[in-house]
Parts: C-alpha cells; sequence; structure tokens
C-alpha cells in the first residue's frame, strides 16, 4: 500500500486518538494497541518517513497515558494484575520465549555435565549440601534440608532471597542483556544437576514430587525475571526508532514492572517451600494437583490470557 493510501485510510482514527485523550483504561489498551500495529507496519514499509515518525510519537503518548493514569486510584492493582502485567507479557512474548530456551539450554547442560563428570554434582551444589543429602538419603530421609528451620524463619529467608536475586537479574540486563543470560544460565544448570543428581540415587520422581511443589512457581518467575533483563538491555542495544535514552527508559519502566509483578509469586512459593515442601509424606495425588495447578496458571497468565486480551482489546 503506497503511503499516501495508507495515511488517507487512517488519519481520521489518528486524529481521534490525539484530539480526545481518555482516562478509560480499557479504551487506552485498545488504541495503544491500535497505534503499535499501525507504527509496525509504517515501520516495515516506510521506515524513515514522517509517518513513522508521527506514529512513534503518537504510541509513546499512549503508552505514557497507559501507566502514568491515576484517574482510579482506588483500583489501581485490580488494573495492573488484569491489563498492564499481562499486556507486557504480550508485548515482550519473544524475550519471555528466548529466556525460556535458554533455560532449557542451560538446564541440558546442567544435566550432561553432570552425567559425563563425576565431580560436577559437588562442584555445582557443594560439598556441604551433598554430603548432608547423601546423608539424609541414608537414613531415608532424601529430602530432610527442607526441614531443617521453622516455617516462618524459612519463609521469610526463601521470599527475601529469592525476591533479592530477581531483581539482581533484572538489573544486570543493562550489561547488554548478557547479566541477565549468566544469572539464568547459574539457576538453570543449577537445577539441571540437581536433578539429575536425584535421578542418579533413583530418587527423580520423588524430587519432582516434592521439589517442584515450590519450584513450579519459583523457577517459572526466575525465568520470566531474566526476560525483564533482556527487556532492558535490549532497550539500550535496539532503540529502534526511539532515541537511546528513551527507549533505555521506556525498557527500564517496563522490566521493572514485570519484575515487581513476580513479587507475589515469590511469596507463595515461598510458603510452599515453608509450609508445604517439608511435608514430603503427602499423598501423591496432592502434589501432583498441587503442581499442576501451577503450572496451568503460569501458562494461563503469562501465555493464554495476555494474548486473549490483546486479540479482545483489538
Amino acid at each position: 500500500m503506497r503511503e499516501p493510501l495508507f495515511v488517507k485510510q487512517n488519519s481520521s482514527k489518528w486524529s481521534s486518538f490525539e484530539n480526545d485523550p481518555t482516562n478509560d483504561p480499557d479504551e487506552l489498551a485498545d488504541r495503544f494497541i491500535q497505534i503499535t500495529d499501525d507504527l509496525a507496519y509504517a515501520k516495515t514499509f516506510y521506515p524513515k518517513s514522517k509517518t513513522t515518525a508521527y506514529l512513534n510519537g503518537l504510541a509513546a503518548g499512549l503508552h505514557q497515558s497507559i501507566y502514568k493514569n491515576r484517574t482510579e486510584k482506588s483500583n489501581r492493582f485490580i488494573t495492573f494484575w488484569k491489563y498492564e502485567l499481562p499486556l507486557l507479557f504480550k508485548a515482550y512474548e519473544k524475550q519471555l520465549l528466548y529466556s525460556f530456551i535458554f533455560f532449557i539450554i542451560f538446564f541440558l547442560m546442567g544435566v550432561i555435565s553432570a552425567k559425563y563428570d563425576s565431580n560436577f554434582v559437588r562442584l555445582i551444589m557443594g560439598d556441604q549440601y551433598v554430603d548432608m543429602t547423601n546423608a539424609n538419603i541414608a537414613k531415608g530421609d532424601p529430602f530432610g534440608v527442607y526441614k531443617q528451620w521453622g516455617e516462618v524463619p524459612m519463609f521469610f529467608m526463601i521470599a527475601s532471597n529469592n525476591i533479592f536475586v530477581a531483581f539482581i537479574n533484572f538489573v544486570s540486563g543493562i550489561i547488554f542483556s548478557v547479566g541477565s543470560v549468566y544469572y539464568l544460565f547459574k539457576n538453570s544448570m543449577m537445577i539441571g544437576t540437581f536433578e539429575y543428581y536425584f535421578f542418579s540415587k533413583g530418587l527423580g520422581l520423588s524430587s519432582i514430587l516434592v521439589v517442584w511443589i515450590h519450584g513450579t512457581l519459583e523457577m517459572s518467575s526466575f525465568i520470566i525475571a531474566a526476560a525483564a533483563g533482556l527487556v532492558l538491555g535490549n532497550s539500550l542495544l535496539f532503540p529502534k526508532t526511539y532515541s537511546r535514552v528513551v527507549s533505555l527508559k521506556k525498557g527500564a519502566k517496563d522490566g521493572m514492572k514485570i519484575t515487581l509483578g513476580l513479587v507475589p509469586l515469590f511469596l507463595i512459593a515461598a510458603f510452599f517451600e515453608s509450609f508445604v515442601t517439608r511435608h514430603t509424606e503427602m499423598p501423591i495425588w496432592l502434589s501432583v494437583t498441587i503442581l499442576i495447578l501451577s503450572l496451568l496458571f503460569m501458562i494461563w497468565y503469562v501465555i493464554i490470557y495476555p494474548n486473549l486480551l490483546s486479540k479482545n482489546l483489538k
């Protein structure tokens, strides 16, 4: 389509968006998606035109309106979880996919390394942890490590540590995204090594039923935190039509929102690890139920719901 025809077909819509502002979050989200679609088309076919520059500015304005709108302060928390965070997952679905792929690759690297190097498990997990776990296995309580501390202090220790690590993972993305990939590498390698260790002891299924009660939400959140770091790093590396400073500010804001959105998930995961995982004698059906529901929730909220929301807004 020639640029004049493209402008003629959409100019009235753009003008209404520019001259008739709204504070309704649903309407703002709908307008933002429409403009970003038009901007993507313009950047593809008219990358250096005034139309593309105009749409870029309009999209930036709508973006600011969405995230700075405070007309429904009493409903702000619900709006964030219902619209903003899912739309961010949709907007940065590529970064989420890349982070998940990195996790799988690094996880398998941990498994393979532990399989072919007898010292690798101790290198990654530490002699103290391996010796303690071997002793617990000999006593018939392989996951006794989860029973060493009281529920409440364990909850605060795990929750605070995981939230801190997630924010470090995000912030390290400023190092051209490499920092976030590095932290994901460390976590994924450790999980792969951990799982191989228990499978090699004939406790693979037990480890899944016990550890992934909390690990499903916890590891999923670390993958998302790494994706937030990629958002930050990519905004610096690939500013597109924005100036590098404006792009970095946008990436930092969006990445921070994604990371903040993980805090409740880390709290729930810490609750499971502190109050539930220690009950290794629980019925298998209960363990499987918690694991499956956690996995289904993450798939629905991070993948399915954002796509449905984006489709409905269009």
